[in-house]
């Protein structure tokens, strides 16, 4: 009876043993499964963590990246702004500078008529060089037009009227370089109106200025010829001597030679 009550016991122990060695291992494998769920929540928590951080993060770069081309958008149209401006300025200031050029121009056009206007009323009033008779000199514009006036009444064969046109010259321009010219043509015309005498003395006047006067034969062969009609034959045939000695080669001379014959 003790023998199989003490094989009974030993059994009993046994199997004992084996389920609280079997009960131990089951806890220790809940436990074990309990350890790993929390670890993975845990590690899925700190996941989401970082991925909401990262996330977070991700908002703010895309957030201040939205931010900054806000700005360079905002910047941008701010300097195409400012670049259509000086466009806008820049072609302002060229037609003001292409409308300058104009005025400027248009201001020397003006200037250059003014000045060549000025410059012909100037010359109005100043003398100018003349050649009259082979003789160069200066001549006031009014003495000009008086002489020319004179003249002009010659040629058209008023000769009483050129008479007083010539008088009034000489008086008015007594040092005048037309004179011994006017003398000339004021002797014609006195003698074309058969006043002799005055036309000797104009003759006689134009041939004392002396010089190189082109009119000097002339003048010395219309003086004969005033003395003729004043029937001085003998003062004609001296003041054609004269003129065959000291112009020999002239036409007057060649006219007195045959005055002389005649007188002979």
């Amino acid at each position: 009876m003790k023998p199989l009550l003490s094989s009974f016991r030993a059994r009993w122990a046994s199997q004992t043993g084996v389920a609280c060695l079997a009960l131990m291992c089951c806890l220790t494998t809940a436990n074990a499964g309990l350890f790993d769920d929390e670890e993975a929540r845990k590690a899925i928590l700190d996941l989401r963590q970082k991925m909401l951080e990262s996330q977070q993060k991700l908002d703010d770069v895309t957030r201040r990246a939205a931010e900054d081309t806000s700005q360079l958008r905002r910047s941008l149209i701010d300097l195409q702004n400012q670049l259509d401006a000086t466009r806008s300025e820049v072609a302002k200031l060229r037609g003001q500078d292409e409308q300058m050029a104009r005025d400027l121009a248009e201001m020397q056009r003006l200037q250059k008529d003014t000045a060549q206007v000025l410059d012909e009323r100037l010359r109005k009033f100043e003398p100018s060089r003349v050649s009259v008779d082979g003789k160069e000199f200066l001549a006031e514009p009014a003495e000009k037009r008086d002489f020319e006036a004179a003249i002009a009444s010659f040629r058209k064969g008023d000769f009483a009227a050129s008479q007083l046109i010539f008088v009034d010259f000489l008086n008015r321009y007594p040092k005048t370089g037309y004179r011994q010219s006017a003398l000339f043509w004021l002797g014609n015309g006195q003698y074309a109106t058969k006043d002799y005498k005055d036309g000797l003395a104009s003759f006689r006047a134009l041939v004392a200025l002396g010089g190189e006067h082109v009119r000097l034969a002339e003048a010395i062969l219309a003086i004969a010829n005033c003395q003729l009609e004043l029937k001085d034959s003998k003062g004609a045939r001296k003041t054609l001597e004269e003129l065959v000695a000291n112009y020999p080669s002239s036409e007057a001379a060649q006219v007195a030679k045959e005055r002389l014959a005649r007188l002979r």
